[in-house]
């Protein structure tokens, strides 16, 4: 039962890097790519990684996989906002249809 299971996280993270990818190439900016980047990273890779570790159990493949886990969703965040923000601050502008644009509000952005 915890293999079937573990097989459904890991068809369900799949599903997430497909749509990540396609993702990647259908948004029209920088901003939205990196958005569907990383939620194709934190959801998809850590859904796989934890259907590993189901499969694999608390034997050293098991441990890495959740270990990988842990660390993808500490640090794809993290480097996402970095990211955005070091395209902002370089001045990559945002696609034409965007409607919101609360970096430009901020006191840190005005000129």
């Amino acid at each position: 039962m915890i293999d079937l299971i573990g097989h459904i996280f890991i068809i369900i993270g799949l599903c997430f890097d497909v749509f990540g990818c396609i993702g990647l190439v259908r948004l029209p900016d920088v901003y939205n790519r990196l958005q569907a980047s990383t939620k194709s990273v934190t959801l998809g890779t850590c859904g796989i990684m934890f259907g590993v570790f189901l499969i694999e159990g608390f034997n050293p493949s098991g441990i890495k996989a959740m270990l990988v886990a842990i660390f993808l969703l500490l640090t794809s965040p993290t480097a996402a906002h970095a990211l955005a923000r070091a395209a902002y601050t370089s001045g990559i502008k945002l696609w034409h249809k965007s409607s919101v644009d609360y970096y430009k509000e901020s006191k840190e952005f005005k000129e």
